[in-house]
């Protein structure tokens, strides 16, 4: 009905340009895929439509690829002539491609002259017509011997066809035995995951057999190891027995009975002597005996006193001996622990040596088992070859049996057009879908792989990206087209990865790979705050031979092969988000509670329905980072990222108002927080070391007990409702916490403090030497600290006012003013020296006399001066690095560079310096070890004789001693004083020293802000 539709309308010459081009583009498709320009262009030469330049660009032109572009191009060309190049090319349609000038115009083709447009003149056409009436029979007279060759080549396929059925069948035998050999792999390989499974059933009872028995041979030698201590328990009684038996048998000695005897015998030769005498020696006698009364009462009381001498000596007598009689057991005891010890370590080499033996066996066994394992992969790899030989041989016979294929198929598309042309002349051709203008893709996009693939040299179709139809302006916009072809393919190809992901996420993509991925676009910079990043891995789609067209049979994919889709990357959060909420927070305290710390930050636990922070979409798990708002006409910032709970609880409850709370998710920290909470590991988020700088009593409600420089970990500032931290003392050597209990919390201890110091100054004076006994008898009770700060918390440093408050006047009209205050407690920090620490001997004068001394011991060495020029002097007096000078005129000086060129050594820098140098150190990351040997009048006469060789006298000593005795306190690190009774005389005093530097230099160094 078209064809008859079409023939009806009037004739070609009597249509309009528009009409005829109209016509060509609604088949432009068609006639791109089915004509050579090679074989139109003559014709169109002829009629002039086209130049010789034109058919140049046509056929040699470098950007057509293929033939439809080509087409195309000419196509281009002929719309430029108008009329003439439609009906040119409707008339070369008709001679030399009759059914697609069919299907464009819906007409028979005619050979009558009339038929023609005319643009050629009939003798011009009838030569025209003779040499294509020639090129045709010559084409023809091509096609039979091409035929001729089709026929040996069919006979030669069919001989190589029967081959191929017999190779099949070879090819079939193969297979069934190839099935054979894997059944019986299969079966071979079951048998040796068996045996293996069993190996290892084997090897675990061994495990469990050798571990039975170490647990009763440890058993054994606990037992014997008890039968011994049992055995020396025993001896030991049985000795201590013996020598209290041996006490309890110790007779009494018969001299006192013997000298009792003989008093008696002369008494009683007296007594006769006295009955003799006469009444006038009787008066003599009796003043004589007065006399000897007098006498004998003055020599009793000289024997009394004698006697306690005695009894007093007895006693101290009795007390050595049984001190011998002690030490003489405790000789024995430790005589009898050696040899057990002996024993003991004879038992572990013995063990030893078994357990080397079982090492060794151990060896052995691990030596056969990867013995074994390489047999075994040596003959998985033998089966692994035998397996691919027989893949390569299938391979090899399924590509010869398919090798046929093409060819049969070219044939019936063959016999199909010939028996379409011949018997069903007058059918019109299948409907066909209407074609519709898409964006221009090159070919090699990836992208393309999904539209409908048709069977021509491998054609891709290039159309037009505008939706107008070609004019004269078609070069120039087909160059554009082609251009920008390439970027649309590279932006499709990226875009074809993954959708772009929203700025606002809060998702990160980390590649797996550790190439650095490609962004797809550049992405705004995100907000201060948000912490957010986009990474992503975008590559085009990997174009392989598969997906290109061959022969006659079209392929079509819709996606890439599995083994190219590359698995997204996986999301992590990011919580570096911060939000804003600003709600009525009066009473915020009742509204939501907090926990948490310095330490891991103070998070929101609970929310109060209902309130206005439960409004405003407050969640828990969320660390509070910021507190604003206002109070007394003044504008506060709380920083409370790093506070602890206790300020965090009291910047919260200073909010009675409109307030603004800057918030950031961390579930996992919350997470982790409570899962410690639950635990008992921690009792809050508290975390810090302080230095006590006064003496507190405890043992009153689990008061912790501490003197003045303790160093104390805080881990809770929130224990209780008395205003109390919980904290634990701190092992000297070690991070690791000891006895713990409660503490004031700061305010309270500054009280204390103050009232410790009113105490002090308040009190009577007392006797120089009962004080000074005191002093030497208690530890230092108060180290006064000061600073210049208001009057909140010097350990707090959170609260901020506003810039545009700061210069407001208070409530009484004054401008605040700041004030000294007093420091309880001052935060540290841990540090880990070196190997070796300079030493700095105290008072100074003393280090003068001590301090070549020590030097000459074995691991000290004294700092020796540097003489420096102007420039270099002044470069190092700038950076800090001169300790101390000893000639301004000639730069000679003390340098760090000096300190640390012995401490590289791995000695110890002795340091003939004051007490300035200390922070120039610390400056530097040098910690002195800092001794201070305290001096009293008698510990001076110890040194009198090494004063009087250093022209120093003994009140020169004192002076320093008292004068820079307060000195330390200032000091931003601890300090070890040796008191006057540890030493006697100058070498006592040198081993003290020896043993107080050996001892600290293997504690931690605490140091604190310095706050001077």
């Amino acid at each position: 009905m078209a064809a008859e539709s079409l023939e009806e309308s009037p004739e070609l010459k009597d249509m309009d340009e528009e009409v005829l081009w109209d016509l060509i583009n609604d088949n432009r498709h068609g006639i791109c895929l089915g004509i050579r320009p090679c074989i139109l262009i003559p014709y169109l030469r002829q009629v002039r439509v086209l130049t010789d330049l034109d058919e140049d660009e046509i056929l040699t032109c470098l950007k057509f690829t293929n033939r439809s572009m080509r087409t195309s191009h000419m196509l281009d060309l002929l719309r430029v002539q108008g009329r003439n190049g439609a009906v040119a090319l409707l008339d070369s349609l008709m001679i030399h491609y009759p059914n697609l000038y069919t299907q464009i115009t819906g007409r028979k083709p005619s050979t009558e002259p009339s038929g023609f447009s005319g643009l050629i003149k009939y003798s011009e056409l009838t030569e025209y017509l003779v040499r294509a009436v020639t090129g045709m029979q010559k084409e023809l007279q091509d096609a039979r011997e091409e035929a001729a060759q089709l026929r040996a080549r069919c006979s030669s396929l069919q001989g190589e066809l029967s081959q191929a059925v017999t190779q099949g069948q070879e090819s079939t035998r193969l297979q069934a035995e190839h099935a054979r050999l894997r059944t019986t792999l299969a079966g071979l390989h079951r048998d040796l995951l068996r045996l293996k499974d069993e190996k290892c059933d084997l090897y675990v009872r061994y495990a469990a057999a050798v571990e039975e028995k170490s647990a009763v041979n440890i058993r054994c030698r606990d037992l014997n190891l008890q039968v011994y201590q049992l055995q020396c328990e025993l001896k030991k009684a049985q000795t201590e027995t013996d020598f209290q038996r041996q006490r309890s048998l110790r007779r009494v000695s018969l001299s006192e009975t013997q000298q009792l005897r003989e008093e008696l015998s002369v008494l009683r030769r007296q007594l006769l002597e006295a009955e003799k005498i006469t009444p006038a020696c009787q008066d003599i006698l009796a003043q004589d005996l007065e006399e000897a009364r007098d006498r004998r009462s003055e020599l009793a009381e000289q024997l009394r006193i004698l006697h306690e001498e005695n009894e007093a000596l007895t006693r101290e007598r009795d007390e050595l001996l049984e001190e011998k009689d002690c030490l003489a057991l405790q000789v024995q005891k430790l005589t009898l622990d050696c040899e057990m010890y002996q024993q003991k370590s004879t038992v572990f080499q013995s063990q030893l040596g078994e357990l080397q033996a079982e090492r060794d066996r151990a060896y052995l066994a691990r030596d056969e088992a990867q013995a074994q394992i390489a047999c075994s992969l040596a003959e998985k790899d033998t089966l692994r070859g035998q397996l691919v030989e027989l893949q390569e041989k299938l391979f090899t016979l399924r590509a010869f049996s398919i090798q046929g294929e093409p060819d049969k198929t070219r044939d019936r598309q063959f016999s199909w057009d010939s028996g379409q042309s011949s018997d069903c002349p007058t059918s019109s051709p299948p409907p066909r879908p209407r074609l519709r203008r898409m964006d221009a893709v090159p070919p090699s996009c990836s992208s393309f792989q999904t539209s409908k693939q048709l069977s021509d040299d491998g054609f891709n179709s290039v159309r037009s990206s505008m939706v107008e139809p070609p004019c004269s302006e078609s070069l120039r916009r087909r160059e554009k087209d082609i251009e920008l072809s390439d970027h649309s393919s590279q932006e499709t190809s990226d875009d074809s990865s993954f959708c772009l992901l929203d700025i606002e996420s809060d998702f990160v993509f980390i590649p797996k790979d550790e190439d650095e991925p490609k962004p797809a676009a550049p992405l705004p910079a995100p907000s201060p705050c948000t912490s957010l990043s986009l990474v992503c891995n975008n590559s085009p789609c990997p174009s392989s031979p598969s997906c290109k067209r061959s022969g006659i049979r079209s392929v079509s994919r819709a996606s890439p092969p599995l083994f190219l889709v590359r698995s997204r990357h996986q999301a992590l959060r990011i919580t570096g988000r911060a939000l804003t909420f600003s709600f009525q927070g009066e009473a915020l305290l009742s509204q939501l509670q907090v926990i948490g710390g310095n330490k891991t930050g103070v998070f929101v636990h609970q929310i109060t329905e209902g309130s206005s922070a439960h409004t405003a979409g407050i969640s828990p798990g969320a660390q509070i980072l910021e507190v604003k708002c206002e109070r007394d006409q003044r504008a506060l910032r709380m920083v409370l990222e790093d506070s602890t709970m206790e300020e965090a609880l009291w910047a919260l409850g200073q909010v009675q108002g409109p307030c603004s709370l800057s918030l950031r998710p961390k579930q996992d920290a919350y997470g982790s927080l409570l899962q410690q909470l639950k635990k008992g590991e921690v009792t809050s988020g508290d975390s810090f070391y302080v230095r006590v700088n006064m003496s507190l009593v405890g043992g009153v409600g689990g008061a912790l007990s501490v003197t003045c420089n303790d160093i104390l970990h805080v881990t809770d500032t929130h224990h209780g409702q008395d205003g109390s931290w919980w904290a634990s003392h701190v092992h000297s050597c070690q991070l690791m916490d000891l006895k713990s209990g409660s503490l004031p919390n700061y305010y309270r201890a500054q009280r204390l403090l103050i009232r410790a110091i009113e105490d002090m100054s308040f009190q009577q004076r007392t006797h120089r030497k009962v004080e000074r006994a005191q002093a030497q008898g208690k530890q230092k009770a108060v180290r006064i600290v000061s600073t210049g700060r208001q009057g909140r918390n010097p350990l707090w440093v959170s609260v901020e006012e506003d810039s545009n408050s700061k210069n407001k006047p208070t409530a009484d009209g004054s401008s605040p003013r700041s004030c000294v205050t007093l420091m309880p407690y001052t935060l540290v920090t841990p540090h880990y020296p070196p190997v070796c620490r300079p030493v700095l001997l105290l008072p100074t004068v003393l280090g003068h006399i001590l301090h070549k001394r020590l030097a000459e011991q074995e691991g000290y060495q004294l700092c020796e001066p540097e003489t420096l020029s102007a420039t270099d002097h002044a470069s190092r007096m700038q950076k800090g690095e001169v300790l101390e000078e000893c000639k301004s005129t000639t730069h000679c000086c003390y340098t760090v560079q000096s300190v640390e060129k012995i401490m590289k050594r791995g000695t110890h820098c002795v340091l003939p310096l004051g007490l300035d140098c200390v922070r120039r150190l610390q400056r530097a990351e040098i910690f002195p070890i800092i001794i201070f040997v305290a001096s009293t009048e008698r510990s001076t006469r110890r040194l009198k004789h090494k004063l009087r060789q250093n022209c120093l006298t003994e009140a020169q000593l004192l002076e320093c001693s008292r004068s820079e005795e307060p000195l330390l306190d200032k000091l931003p690190c601890l300090y070890r004083t040796v008191p006057p009774e540890n030493w006697s005389d100058s070498a006592s005093l040198l081993d003290t020293l020896l043993y107080v530097v050996q001892d600290e230099q293997r504690k931690i160094v605490w140091v604190e802000p310095d706050l001077w």
